[in-house]
């Protein structure tokens, strides 16, 4: 088995900060790995220590056989990266960033056209190539700053938060390109995401990071039956709900999905429908509907992460325009 990437007890302080925390990473070559985290988990840090930007505090990095610190050269040219906000220069056409981009990447000048005019093909600006990049949208933009992390042909495709801010059709194009560039060229690619419809769909491998730690990876099935210990339930009230508290001290976890919804985790929830209804009727309130139901990749983020109403809510919502695509 050969690695991509390789990173063993890595941790990142910044003064009193603690970024990362002995960060365990294997991406195999050809995988389509997915670091999956909320905002500020320490997703952006940990891409940009692999692609040498920030030297880490302590730990073991290799990427493409190489230490980034220790041989930059070697290791630049062998990934690629798509930062979160696109690094293309507007006053050069499509064209003219393809060409300056390999250049530093010391691509011959026919070798760089004639990717570059495949990329363009591929990522669907073929007909903008002559076009200011100033005129492009935020999605337009995006794509061509995969095509400019492309023109050196590497080994593997860092992506910081790609799809973050597009819409819908944006989105999706991006996602079909990127699926093709590791089906059919083999690329690996490392994706941090914050949005789990996007990891569940593309990825053969998810870490969860929170708050600097890996505190689960495997494939997606592999995360799903992690907390089959627990029995999943949904319950919805005729009102709003008050504190949860009586019913935490029955149930792993409580998290409020909509003001009348809950979501219960427990072992034995079956056991505690009684405790439900005691609730309910203690409340004030009416049982519309319980149930139970499988445990999905948002459960596994759910459980390991700790999120909080708001969070649930965005990933609530996330899900739902997923499900109209």
């Amino acid at each position: 088995m050969t690695f991509a990437i390789k990173v063993n007890d890595l941790t990142k302080r910044y003064g009193r900060v603690l970024a990362l925390k002995n960060v365990r990473l294997e991406v195999e070559e050809g995988e389509f790995f997915g670091l999956l985290g909320p905002n500020g988990a320490g997703k952006t840090t940990l891409i940009r220590i692999l692609t040498g930007l920030t030297a880490p505090t302590s730990g073991e990095v290799i990427v493409a056989g190489g230490n980034p610190f220790e041989e930059p050269v070697k290791v630049k040219s062998r990934f690629g990266l798509v930062p979160e906000i696109s690094n293309v220069y507007v006053d050069f056409t499509a064209w003219e960033n393809l060409m300056f981009t390999g250049r530093l990447y010391s691509v011959p000048r026919d070798v760089r056209e004639k990717r570059a005019m495949e990329l363009l093909e591929i990522l669907g600006l073929k007909e903008r190539r002559d076009s200011p990049v100033r005129q492009f949208s935020k999605g337009m933009r995006r794509r061509l700053a995969i095509a400019m992390a492309l023109i050196h042909d590497p080994q593997i495709l860092f992506l910081d938060e790609p799809t973050s801010g597009l819409d819908v059709q944006s989105t999706n194009v991006i996602r079909g390109i990127l699926r093709r560039l590791n089906e059919e060229e083999g690329k690996t690619i490392f994706l941090t995401t914050h949005y789990i419809e996007e990891a569940e769909r593309l990825c053969h491998r998810v870490a969860i990071l929170n708050r600097g730690e890996i505190v689960a990876q495997g494939t997606v099935e592999e995360l799903k039956a992690s907390i089959k210990m627990s029995e999943i339930v949904e319950v919805t009230f005729n009102a709003p709900i008050p504190s949860l508290s009586e019913l935490e001290k029955h149930c792993d976890k409580v998290i409020r999905l909509r003001e009348n919804k809950i979501r219960l985790y427990s072992p034995h929830i079956s056991r505690n429908l009684e405790a439900i209804t005691d609730f309910a009727r203690r409340n004030g309130l009416e049982i519309l509907s319980v149930n139970t139901v499988n445990p999905t990749l948002e459960d596994v983020f759910i459980r390991y992460t700790g999120l909080d109403i708001v969070a649930v809510e965005r990933m609530e919502q996330i899900r739902a325009k997923g499900s109209e695509r």
